[in-house]
């Protein structure tokens, strides 16, 4: 992987893309040209946030896109998934996620506002008048869950997916009020049981049900990942170990810049190594990425010092 983030080939390729394409507003959109998206906005602002302490230009755009996810918070404290949307989402916990991530002392009402929100959150398809109901259901052996664990879903009330409890877990990483520490408790414990429980036999995680009609799901790099940083300071078991061992005999395939970006950050905080893994920057270098904003953000951050997953950082932005 490659040091020096300023004189990478990845820096070289991706700052420019993220820097030049902020929007008025001071958001991002998925691809160049297109409206402000909340999620972009917070991985942009990671990715810009490492190397703004070189480029005072850089902290004009991380103060421009804080001031666009504070005007974008709903006063129930969540965020939607773009300006003008009036119900949150799982974006919520990726913007407290960011906002803390960068030390920013001035967004601590804000950040605690999203935190209770998603101490709020509780998916319908696990309460206790849903799982009475699905062992009444015919379909029950379909796709068998424990529906006692409880993580959260894309949208509020609805259905637990890996990838936002994966990322409300990251979230919750974060909570400093004695107020809601004991609800990030509860939720935190359940849905760290929904993680293990949905894990696909043989490791790693996929988007949907580990097992469907009796037959193994396949695991995915991307619903791994994610999994994976949001238990890595979960105490070592087995499922870990296994899905970690599943990542790193998959990771000399990847090819994809988003999903090697992930990979790297992953196997990376877990102390794994990478052997056989193709060069960032020369993936980058034959690839079309440059359309996608997420993969542009997520391979900057792959080059960086992984702070926003809580590594010591004395940096804060100023008011």
């Amino acid at each position: 992987m490659e040091s020096g983030l300023e004189n990478s080939d990845v820096a070289r390729i991706c700052l420019p893309f993220l820097r030049d394409t902020q929007n008025p507003d001071g958001g991002w959109g998925f691809r160049p040209g297109n409206s402000s998206r909340v999620e972009a906005t917070c991985w942009v602002l990671l990715a810009l946030w490492e190397p703004s302490q070189q480029l005072s230009e850089d902290r004009v755009r991380v103060h421009r896109a804080r001031d666009f996810l504070q005007t974008t918070q709903l006063r129930d404290g969540s965020w939607p998934a773009a300006p003008g949307e009036e119900i949150g989402c799982w974006v919520t916990s990726l913007c407290c996620l960011a906002l803390k991530a960068i030390g920013d002392q001035t967004q601590g009402s804000t950040i605690e506002s999203g935190l209770r929100w998603i101490c709020n959150d509780w998916p319908s398809d696990s309460s206790p008048w849903r799982r009475f109901l699905a062992r009444l259901s015919s379909q029950r052996d379909v796709a068998p869950i424990n529906t006692s664990y409880r993580g959260w879903g894309w949208t509020p009330g609805t259905s637990s997916w890996v990838e936002p409890t994966s990322f409300a877990l990251m979230a919750l990483d974060r909570v400093a009020s004695l107020e809601l520490a004991a609800k990030a408790k509860k939720r935190r414990s359940l849905a760290t049981s929904l993680l293990f429980d949905r894990m696909c036999p043989g490791g790693g995680w996929n988007a949907g049900n580990p097992v469907v009609y009796g037959a193994a799901g396949e695991p995915a790099i991307v619903p791994t990942a994610w999994s994976l940083l949001a238990l890595r300071n979960a105490q070592v078991r087995p499922e870990i170990t296994q899905s970690l061992d599943w990542l790193q005999r998959t990771a000399a395939n990847v090819q994809s810049p988003g999903s090697l970006s992930l990979t790297e950050i992953c196997l990376r905080t877990h102390g794994r190594s990478q052997p056989g893994m193709a060069s960032l920057g020369e993936v980058l270098k034959r690839s079309d990425f440059l359309d996608n904003t997420l993969v542009a953000a997520w391979c900057v951050l792959a080059c960086g010092s992984d702070f926003w997953l809580g590594k010591p950082d004395a940096r804060t932005v100023a008011a």
